[in-house]
């Protein structure tokens, strides 16, 4: 066979052989995971927060108030009106959007609403989910918002803290975290109802989440308690609410992840402090906004 006839050979089974390669690539990477469904926003969507998930308060001076209980936590749908003290360390809430909040390119894309004013604020860690699997539960993976914490030196992640009932009603509430550190939810005379949530029927209760450093509270002058900010990424952080772009979530081993949006977050006390008279440190929420749909 000539050169001529037998280069044309050539090309086509070395063409036949990448394309069965290609092929058979190809179907080992169709068995990943599918795009993920986005809820386009419609005429009706609501720019707040719509559906409540769940409520979780830890122990503190608000629990089994009208300010730390569930009615409380439905009070924070569809308004940046609501209020809802999350207790101390580990309290969290979950809710959900009617529609996917978009990831728009270097903008911030959702605004978490608190009660934090100038020299006082009590920074929540915020955790993001996609519905990837369109179910309309937040049953996924949470994504941590990384603020700007997340270098300094108290921040934790991966961190627990077990709860346990106390003696009496009123008395103080004993923990334990998972570095074997031991202290109390403080009882104060301001609020004397039981700090341990009354709805729940097991004697110890744990939360999981990441700890924030608390080295923003100055306690030097008793009668003037202050609790600073941090420079952003926290809810209940700053007066007005805190802007926050689903860009700086990460995964569990701190790599920036990236979602075309998200339909769930989550809030959640970030420190673990006494503050004397002023009681724990705990995350107010009082609601959330897509930022693309307010006017």
């Amino acid at each position: 066979m000539k050169k001529q006839q037998l280069k044309p050979l050539l090309l086509l089974g070395a063409l036949c052989a990448f394309t069965w390669a290609s092929c058979k690539k190809d179907k080992v990477t169709d068995a990943g995971p599918q795009e993920a469904p986005i809820r386009p926003t419609t005429v009706s969507s609501n720019a707040y927060v719509t559906t409540l998930f769940d409520f979780n308060p830890a122990p503190g001076q608000f629990t089994n108030t009208g300010l730390g209980d569930t009615t409380a936590a439905k009070g924070t749908l569809k308004t940046d009106q609501g209020l809802v003290s999350l207790g101390g360390w580990g309290g969290y809430i979950v809710v959900g959007f009617d529609h996917t909040v978009l990831n728009a390119d270097g903008k911030t894309d959702f605004v978490v609403y608190g009660n934090a004013f100038a020299q006082f604020a009590e920074p929540g860690v915020i955790w993001v989910m996609q519905d990837k699997n369109g179910n309309g539960l937040p049953d996924d993976t949470w994504y941590e918002i990384k603020g700007s914490a997340f270098y300094k030196d108290g921040y934790t992640r991966n961190y627990s803290v077990t709860y346990t009932r106390p003696a009496c009603d009123t008395c103080s509430v004993p923990w334990k975290d998972s570095k074997g550190n031991t202290g109390v939810i403080q009882t104060n005379m301001f609020h004397s109802q039981a700090y341990y949530p009354i709805g729940l029927k097991t004697n110890t209760y744990t939360l999981t989440g990441s700890l924030l450093p608390s080295s923003n509270i100055n306690m030097d002058d008793p009668t003037y308690i202050t609790s600073a900010s941090f420079d952003y990424g926290y809810a209940d952080n700053t007066g007005g609410g805190d802007k926050i772009d689903i860009s700086s979530a990460i995964d569990d081993k701190g790599n920036k992840v990236n979602l075309k949006g998200i339909d769930f977050i989550k809030v959640q006390t970030g420190i673990l402090a006494n503050m004397g008279w002023l009681g724990e440190q705990s995350t107010e929420f009082i609601g959330a906004a897509d930022l693309s749909l307010l006017k």
